[in-house]
């Protein structure tokens, strides 16, 4: 139960900092950043210990936190940019109903 707890600590942490890396407003909540910053830590401490040889994906160290704050960059650019979109063309359809 406390590497969960653990995991989700860590995740949180790697999704505020993707966050802050992206630039622009996040239309994304506390549970959005939470989750993407959890996948990134996830994938990005398997990129860095499988592909890149660095870091280790069963512990917390500083190479496995840069490449999920890395991957959770992208995930972050991309949630947002769906979202945006999203709501946008929510908006263009209610103006079309409104004409």
């Amino acid at each position: 139960m406390t590497d969960l707890i653990s995991w989700v600590v860590f995740g949180f942490f790697v999704g505020a900092f993707a966050r802050l890396i992206v630039p622009g407003r996040q239309p994304i909540g506390l549970l959005w950043t939470l989750g993407l910053g959890v996948a990134g830590a996830i994938s990005g401490g398997v990129i860095a210990e499988e592909l890149l040889d660095v870091g280790d994906k069963d512990a917390f160290d500083f190479e496995s936190f840069v490449a999920g704050v890395i991957v959770a960059s992208f995930l972050v650019a991309i949630a947002s940019n769906l979202l945006k979109r999203g709501r946008r063309g929510g908006r263009e359809r209610e103006r079309e109903r409104e004409l």
